[in-house]
């Protein structure tokens, strides 16, 4: 625990390292959710609910979703794909250190200072502006802080698994830009999977992408209560359980492969 402590430590002060790059992010999700919001609520022009969600659950979803974009680094993160291109993997499997265990102690300190200075600043602007959904049971703003943390983990493991990609790509951005589509779109975070037509929300809940938004936000507005929150987490577990294996699978076999090449 010390070590996954430490590592989470440096994945926290990595980000903090770079409070200008902060501001600008935190400003762009600012300036989007804004953009976002507005074209949502046009749709409660002519009707009162869309989708199970009012106005106000609507609303409230785009600024939590504008709060989630850097806390679970849905977009960009290619930094394993990189160390495999250049070698550097080597010096990652050398060390006495899982790199997937790493890898995940080091990105929930990257989402800790993301959640702080670049996911509620955004929604703490909205909530001034617009009339947000919030909870007023304790018990519901624990079990939303958990679903986040189990979002950031299922968002790691898929974003480790597209990167292992770049053991057997050359091109492995085409991948990952593929990957990241997928995700946006399944995981709720452009339009609430519950505004999808019967048959694409079944397969977007076949999937693992809404655990990485849309079940926290279901959390915070209510949509999911009672026994529902726990099988919620519940379900949000057994994904990341199911990736994780995939990934250190999906691992193994890209190491093995260097090997073969005499990597």
């Amino acid at each position: 625990m010390r070590l996954d402590w430490e590592l989470a430590r440096r994945g926290y002060r990595r980000y903090a390292a770079y409070p200008a790059a902060t501001i600008a992010g935190l400003f762009t999700n600012t300036v989007f959710g804004f953009m976002k919001g507005y074209i949502l609520l046009a749709l409660y022009q002519h009707r009162n609910v869309v989708g199970g969600y009012d106005a106000s659950d609507t609303i409230t979803y785009t600024w939590l979703t504008q709060g989630l974009i850097a806390t679970i680094y849905i977009w960009g993160w290619q930094e394993l794909a990189l160390r495999i291109r250049s070698g550097d993997i080597a010096a990652d499997l050398a060390r006495p250190v899982d790199p997937l265990r790493a890898g995940l102690a080091f990105d929930l300190g990257r989402g800790l200072y993301h959640a702080m200075y670049r996911g509620a600043p955004p929604i703490i602007v909205g909530a001034f502006v617009f009339d947000l959904t919030a909870p007023s049971n304790p018990l519901v703003w624990l079990a939303f802080a958990v679903s986040v943390v189990l979002a950031i983990c299922v968002c790691f493991a898929w974003r480790f698994l597209y990167n292992t990609s770049a053991f057997w790509l050359l091109h492995y951005r085409g991948a990952a830009i593929m990957a990241m589509i997928v995700s946006s779109l399944f995981s709720g975070f452009i339009i609430p999977v519950p505004f999808f037509p019967g048959w694409l929300k079944a397969i977007a809940y076949a999937t693992p992408f809404p655990s990485m938004v849309q079940v926290p936000i279901d959390v915070f507005v209510g949509k999911i209560e009672g026994l529902g929150v726990l099988q919620a987490l519940v379900v949000q577990a057994a994904w990341l359980a199911g990736l994780l294996l995939v990934c250190r699978g999906a691992f193994a076999a890209g190491t093995r492969r260097l090997v073969i090449q005499g990597g």
